[in-house]
C-alpha cells in the first residue's frame, strides 16, 4: 500500500482539492487497494471544517466527491504513516521541515515537481486569489502525473 498525504496551509482549499482529485483518479484506475490518500494543513485554524465552499463548488461541478473531508493539522507521526507528503508550495515545504526535521523514508515534494515544464512551480492558494478553476487545473495536472509516477516507480498495475 502506497500512502500519499497532500499538504497546504489550512487544509481547506488546495490539499483537500488534491485529495479529492487524486482519490477520484485512483478509483477510476481501480487502484484504491494499492494507494491510500489523505490531506492535512501545516496550520490548525480550520481543524474539523469542511473544504472551502469554492473548493466544494468546483469539485461538485467536476463531479468529484469531497464527501467526508474535514481539515486536520499535519502531525509528526505523518512521517511514519505516509510514503509521500506532497506540498502545494515552497512555504509548505519549509513549514513541514519545521514540524519534523528528519524525513526518514518519506518522500517530501511539491505537487508541481511531478509536472515537466509546469506553468507554476507553486500552486496558488485560491483562498487568496479567488481563482479555484486555475488551482484545479494545476492540481489535476499534478495529480495525474503523480499517479503515473507512482505506477511506474512501484510497478502498480
Amino acid at each position: 500500500m502506497i500512502r500519499v498525504l497532500f499538504v497546504c496551509l489550512g487544509n481547506i482549499c488546495r490539499s483537500p482539492m488534491a485529495e479529492a482529485v487524486f482519490r477520484d483518479i485512483v478509483e477510476k484506475e481501480n487502484l484504491s487497494t494499492e494507494i491510500q490518500v489523505d490531506s492535512g494543513g501545516t496550520g490548525g485554524w480550520h481543524t474539523g471544517k469542511k473544504p472551502h465552499q469554492g473548493t466544494r463548488d468546483l469539485l461538485d461541478k467536476e463531479r468529484i466527491s469531497c464527501e467526508g473531508l474535514a481539515a486536520r493539522q499535519v502531525k509528526k507521526s505523518d512521517w511514519d504513516d505516509f510514503d509521500y507528503i506532497i506540498a502545494m508550495d515552497d512555504q509548505n515545504i519549509t513549514d513541514l521541515h519545521g514540524i519534523r526535521k528528519e524525513d526518514g523514508a518519506v518522500v517530501i515534494a511539491k505537487l508541481m515537481d511531478f509536472v515537466s515544464e509546469p506553468e507554476e512551480v507553486n500552486i496558488p492558494d485560491p483562498y487568496y486569489t479567488g481563482d479555484f478553476m486555475y488551482t484545479y487545473k494545476l492540481v489535476s495536472e499534478g495529480c495525474s502525473n503523480l499517479l503515473n509516477y507512482l505506477i511506474e516507480k512501484h510497478t502498480i498495475s
